[in-house]
C-alpha cells in the first residue's frame, strides 16, 4: 500500500537509492520540478519509469505549471505562456473572453502535460489580489475581485479536465492577504472572519467540488490564533471542510517551506494529524523523503480509491479534440500578444 506522502526527484532520472526508496515505501504520488525536466523525451522517459515501479496502479504525477512565472515545463522545449494577471486583466474589461483565455490556457497546460505522463496540475491558484500582497503573488492572481478569480479560475480548470489532467485548487483557505513569502517565513493575515468571507474564501467556495486541493502555511487569528492551516485542524475541520464545503482530497503545500518549523517528517505528521490527506515533501532529498515516508501511515483504502478513482475517471472519460498551434495563436489574439 502506498503511503500518504507525496515526494519530489532529485534529477532528470532515478537515481539507484530513489528507486529502492520507491519499491520499499511507496509514495501516493511524485511531484516534479523544473530540474527535473529537460524536454519532452527525458521527460516521458522518467514518467514511464517511475510507473514501472508501481504495476498495480497508475502511479499519479504531479507538478506545478501555471502558467507567467510559475512553470516547470519551459521554453524553449515547451511555449511560453501568460500569468494568471494577464487574463484577468482581459476579464476586466470583457470577461467572456477573459473565461476564454483561462480555458485555452488550461487546455494548453492540459495538452503539454498528457503528452509526457504527468496527470494532476497544482492549479490553479484562488488568490485574490490585495495591494500589500507579496510578490511571490503577484502576477499569479487572475483578479482583485473574487467573482472574477472564481469565474477564471474555473475556466482554467475546464480547461484541464478537457484535456484529461485533474486540476487542484490553491492555497486553502486564501494567500492572496500574505504580505510575506511561506517559502521564507510565517505569513499572518489578520484579517477578520468577515473580510475573508467576503473575499478570499469565495472563489474557493466556487471550486470546492474539484478533486484536490492544497493548503496554506499562513496563520489566519480569526480562525485559529496559533497555528497554521496546513496543520490546524480548526482551520481545516470547521473552515475547509465545514464553511467552505471543500470535497477534494487535500495535500499540504510543501512542508520544506521556511513557514514551517521541525524536521520535514514531523511536519508531514502534524498536516495529516490536522486533516490533510496527503502531505508534500518536495525538495528531492532523499533522507528526509525517506523520513517522510516512514512517518506517515499507509494510506487509508478509501483515500487511495478516491485518489486513483480520479484518474481513472479521468481516463475513461477521454480527451476533447484539440489542436495546440490554432488554440496557442487564439490565445495570443485574446492577450494582444501579452505572455508574461
Amino acid at each position: 500500500m502506498p503511503r500518504a506522502a507525496v515526494v519530489g526527484l532529485a534529477g532528470t532520472v532515478l537515481d539507484v537509492a530513489e528507486r529502492e526508496l520507491i519499491l520499499a515505501l511507496p509514495p501516493a504520488g511524485v511531484i516534479l520540478f523544473q530540474r527535473n525536466c529537460t524536454d519532452r523525451a527525458q521527460l516521458r522517459a522518467l514518467t514511464d519509469e517511475l510507473r514501472t515501479l508501481a504495476p498495480s496502479r497508475r502511479l499519479p504525477v504531479f507538478i506545478d505549471q501555471e502558467g507567467g512565472r510559475v512553470m516547470r515545463l519551459r521554453p524553449p522545449h515547451w511555449r511560453p505562456l501568460p500569468a494568471a494577471r494577464d487574463i484577468g486583466r482581459l476579464a476586466a474589461d470583457d470577461l467572456p473572453a477573459g473565461r476564454e483565455a483561462a480555458r485555452l490556457l488550461g487546455r494548453l497546460i492540459a495538452h503539454d502535460l498528457r503528452e509526457v505522463g504527468i496527470d494532476i496540475d497544482c492549479a490553479p491558484v484562488l488568490y485574490v489580489a490585495t495591494p500589500a500582497m507579496t510578490e511571490a503573488i503577484g502576477s499569479r492572481s487572475f483578479s482583485a475581485q473574487p467573482g472574477i478569480v472564481a469565474e477564471l479560475a474555473a475556466a482554467f480548470a475546464q480547461g484541464l479536465l478537457a484535456g484529461g489532467v485533474a486540476p487542484m485548487i490553491k492555497h486553502l483557505p486564501g494567500h492572496g492577504r500574505a504580505v510575506v513569502d511561506s517559502h521564507l517565513e510565517l505569513p499572518v493575515v489578520k484579517a477578520s472572519l468577515a473580510e475573508l468571507a467576503d473575499g478570499d474564501f469565495e472563489p474557493v467556495r466556487a471550486l470546492a467540488h474539484l478533486p484536490f486541493a492544497m493548503t496554506a502555511h499562513v496563520v489566519y487569528p480569526a480562525l485559529d490564533p496559533e497555528l497554521p492551516a496546513t496543520t490546524s485542524g480548526q482551520v481545516i475541520t470547521a473552515t475547509i471542510r465545514g464553511k467552505l464545503g471543500v470535497r477534494g482530497l487535500l495535500l499540504s503545500d510543501d512542508l520544506a517551506m521556511n513557514a514551517l518549523s521541525g524536521a520535514p517528517a514531523d511536519r508531514a505528521v502534524a498536516a495529516l494529524a490536522a486533516g490533510c490527506d496527503l502531505a508534500l515533501y518536495c525538495p528531492g532529498r532523499i533522507d528526509d523523503s525517506r523520513a517522510v515516508l516512514q512517518a506517515v501511515p499507509t494510506l487509508a483504502p478509501s483515500l487511495l480509491a478516491r485518489l486513483d478513482g480520479v484518474l481513472g475517471a479521468l481516463r475513461q472519460a477521454g480527451i476533447e479534440p484539440f489542436s495546440p498551434e490554432p488554440a496557442a495563436e487564439r490565445l495570443a489574439q485574446l492577450l494582444g500578444g501579452t505572455v508574461a
